[in-house]
């Protein structure tokens, strides 16, 4: 039998045996996805308690906030590289330590092993960010929008649980802020369990990216570019609320436990549009619609939370957290539907990521800076506001009908 044509910028590898596609399988991937968002999205709540804890400056605390958003952006292409060396399901295996000895790490005793902590988590899970969804195209053809559904969920209610329970059962643990954060620890640890077994083998050719070649060679396509805005500016406001409104709502008087709740909150409400979304949006011919839904959601959240915080605050981030979560759902779906095969879409999400997290990074460095310049919330989110005007037009063109060039040439 002959093999399947290659397309431009990717490299095939010999396949060992494996049988993927099954149950099992797809149950690991998701626990992988589970330690993909409790690193960044836990931090918000205790940072408070944290900086008091070491010491660290407004500007500090700005730069941890960022940092790792940044690390995603740098590292993303780290995934296909690795891939390419040592395996798909080995990278994996390699990130999922990476971020457990991340986690661990980030408990030390000063800022130092907290910031490098932190950047380890950080930089694996970026490299998996890219890879999982390569994987979901690759191994479960039939079922992209469902797992995809299923990937996106896992990754908005890990965030939702971290922001939610961190401050709650790391206080019943004990230890402070190390506590709160070092729970997650554990989880990561299952998820190094879970994924063991699918080292040694693989069920098909495994197809990953030149990545300098495929950059290349997208970098020229107007496509891929407004796929990989849309992507980054969604990602901005999403992390720039992720690490600072439990700050905001603490500094209207409510508790750190509190001010996590409403986090988390805006975050479960993700879960039903990261679950139902990708699989409506891989059955529709076009996706404007649900990017002028998301962009609507989430001005009405941002603009209740400047105008009136604390009136309505559940309802502010209900709202928030609808369409933020309905923007990242469509974001990772786009990332597959611009392409047609799972090295494309290797290629265009290692792009779409490295690129569009360096972009979303300065969500929470603005939003810190801003607000220590001028002791406000009011500047940092009309800027906010300002910037859904640039993500609805990167969406509406990203929505349209059509493929990235290097899938349309191969």
């Amino acid at each position: 039998m002959s093999s399947p044509p290659s397309e431009p910028g990717v490299r095939r590898i010999s396949p060992t045996a494996v049988a993927s596609g099954s149950v099992g399988f797809a149950v690991a991937i998701l626990v992988v996805a589970l330690n993909l968002r409790p690193a960044v999205a836990g931090v918000g709540p205790v940072l408070n308690t944290l900086r008091h804890s070491l010491g660290l400056s407004s500007t500090g605390a700005s730069v941890l906030t960022a940092a790792p958003v940044f690390a995603f952006g740098a590292m993303a292409p780290a995934g296909p590289w690795l891939a390419r060396r040592i395996g798909l399901h080995r990278t994996i295996m390699l990130l999922a330590v990476l971020v457990l000895a991340g986690l661990v790490v980030r408990l030390g005793p000063d800022v130092g092993t907290l910031f490098t902590g932190t950047l380890i988590a950080a930089s694996a899970i970026a490299a998996a960010n890219v890879l999982l969804p390569v994987v979901i195209k690759r191994d479960f053809p039939a079922r992209t929008g469902l797992l995809m559904g299923l990937y996106t969920t896992a990754l908005v209610g890990s965030g939702a649980a971290a922001a939610g329970l961190s401050v709650p059962v790391g206080d019943a643990i004990g230890h402070g802020w190390r506590g709160e954060l070092g729970i997650w620890a554990v989880l990561a640890a299952v998820g190094v369990v879970m994924w063991a077994p699918y080292t040694r083998h693989d069920s098909r050719t495994v197809v990953v990216v030149d990545t300098e070649e495929s950059v290349a060679r997208l970098r020229h396509d107007p496509l891929a570019w407004t796929v990989t805005l849309f992507f980054g500016l969604q990602s901005l406001s999403f992390y720039a609320v992720l690490s600072w409104l439990p700050s905001l709502y603490q500094d209207h008087g409510y508790s750190a436990g509190a001010a996590g709740g409403l986090l988390s909150l805006s975050g479960l409400v993700q879960i039903p549009a990261a679950l139902v979304l990708p699989s409506i949006a891989t059955r529709m011919a076009r996706q404007e619609l649900l990017v002028v839904g998301c962009v609507l959601f989430t001005a009405g959240g941002l603009a209740g939370i400047l105008i009136a915080p604390t009136t309505a605050a559940a309802l502010w981030v209900v709202i928030l957290g609808i369409g933020q979560g309905a923007a990242f759902a469509v974001a990772l779906s786009l990332l597959v539907l611009r392409t047609r095969a799972h090295g494309s879409t290797a290629q265009l999400s290692s792009m779409a990521q490295s690129i569009g997290y360096l972009i979303a990074g300065l969500g929470p460095l603005l939003v810190g800076a801003l607000h220590a310049a001028t002791n406000s919330w009011r500047d940092p989110f009309i800027l906010l506001l300002a910037l859904l005007v640039p993500e609805l037009v990167t969406g509406l063109r990203a929505a349209a009908p059509g493929y990235i060039r290097t899938t349309a040439a191969s």
